[in-house]
């Protein structure tokens, strides 16, 4: 049990009664939270212990507030999968019902579209994970919490009032610059691509929904560098919206150096109304509070953009978990837009030490990101509480 307290999103101990079914009959969960009061948290957890899979009811029992809650398999293992309107700081208790008939439209639809799958939350649509716009897969379009697009349409269409510079930041992606040599992160003559091979999952849930894929990441004449698992889980939340993006990049033909470049990595192009060279409101703030043009390629746990879209201030905000390699990420992180994790910079962000690093043969590494779609400024968001819940999570026990 103690290693699944170690720097998890969140950690859980089961109190297994025998001869009871956790499916069939009530049970108590308790939830922990050792830091500040969150907000709106979604919590995800790995079972060491069968629960029945189905949809569940947890009811406050302070105040009778139920959540919806679920118990669901992916990739051979069993997850248990809440949005939690808030956690106080301290303890909270809920009596845990059993499986109960599901009612109601999904919380995260997922539609398979033969190359394509679409994403809806709350029959609103969100994106659609794309593999036939370009070299890579991409994420587009990307909603806002106002069901208005935050990411730029440029190069997929060309709308009067954006910028149309850097055709190959194509609205949010996953990728890098210089991979055994090869540009991954133009679309320059010769650069790589990175072709989906499968998809391990593709799932609709009431609390969350998840999309698992296998990518295989291949130089400019198809011979092939490496491949990744990314999973990308989306969660019904009712305000921000907010997804986890988890990729693990594979050394499964040989050797892979990802060499040292400010172009990458995990990133967006926003919408244009938001570049805060436009200075209609649009602003870069870190952790650490620097702001703007200082924040390009500093490290730092998470970073937001925000800016006008339409009427409202929107924002978007890329949280780096603990776990991921080399955290905290730098940050590729411009005022044109441009909005990406890189812990590959070094030098070129100015940092003393080289970022070129060598994956061996049969080895892998891993990048763990949350990104958070929020109304209101960086304030507001309340972005530092967030990132706590993140990053070092809240005791679950059931009993």
């Amino acid at each position: 049990m103690r290693a699944l307290l170690r720097r998890t999103c969140v950690a859980i101990a089961l109190l297994w009664l025998s001869g009871t079914s956790y499916a069939t009959a009530p049970r108590r969960l308790v939830i922990k939270n050792s830091g500040a009061a969150l907000g709106e948290t979604p919590v995800v957890i790995g079972l060491e212990q069968p629960l029945g899979s189905g949809v569940y009811n947890l009811t406050s029992t302070k105040d009778g507030t139920i959540v919806r809650a679920e118990v669901y398999e992916d990739a051979g293992k069993r997850y248990f999968a809440a949005v939690f309107p808030s956690i106080a700081a301290g303890e909270q208790t809920f009596d845990l019902s059993g499986s109960i008939k599901i009612q109601g439209i999904p919380g995260v639809k997922l539609t398979d579209e033969a190359e394509n799958v679409a994403i809806e939350i709350f029959e609103k649509p969100f994106t659609v994970h794309h593999t036939d716009l370009g070299p890579k897969p991409i994420l587009y379009p990307l909603m806002g919490p106002t069901d208005v697009a935050i990411t730029r349409d440029f190069p997929m269409k060309t709308v009067l009032g954006e910028d149309t510079d850097h055709p190959h930041q194509r609205s949010f992606w996953f990728t890098h610059g210089k991979v055994n040599g090869v540009d991954f992160w133009s679309e320059l003559p010769g650069h790589g691509s990175i072709k989906q091979t499968a998809k391990l999952t593709v799932r609709t849930g009431f609390v969350v929904g998840t999309l698992r894929t296998v990518d295989d990441w291949l130089g400019p004449d198809g011979t092939k560098i490496c491949e990744d698992e990314r999973c990308l889980r989306v969660f019904a939340t009712k305000g921000a919206r907010v997804f986890d993006y988890d990729v693990t990049i594979k050394a499964s033909t040989g050797p892979v150096t990802f060499g040292e470049t400010k172009e990458g990595m995990f990133g967006l192009r926003l919408a244009s109304s938001m570049d805060v060279k436009r200075k209609m409101g649009g602003k870069i703030t870190n952790a650490e509070g620097l702001t703007d043009l200082a924040a390009w390629g500093k490290p730092s746990a998470w970073v937001d953009y925000v800016g006008p879209v339409g009427a409202e201030t929107l924002g978007v905000a890329i949280l780096n978990h603990p776990d991921s390699f080399r955290y905290p990420t730098g940050w590729h992180v411009r005022d044109y837009g441009l909005f990406a994790a890189n812990p590959f910079g070094g030098k070129d962000f100015g940092l003393k030490e080289s970022g070129s690093h060598t994956v061996p043969a049969g080895e892998s590494i891993r990048f763990r990101y949350r990104v958070i779609l929020h109304r209101g400024d960086t304030e507001s968001a309340r972005l530092p509480d967030a990132f706590g819940g993140y990053a070092n999570g809240v005791l679950v026990e059931f009993k």
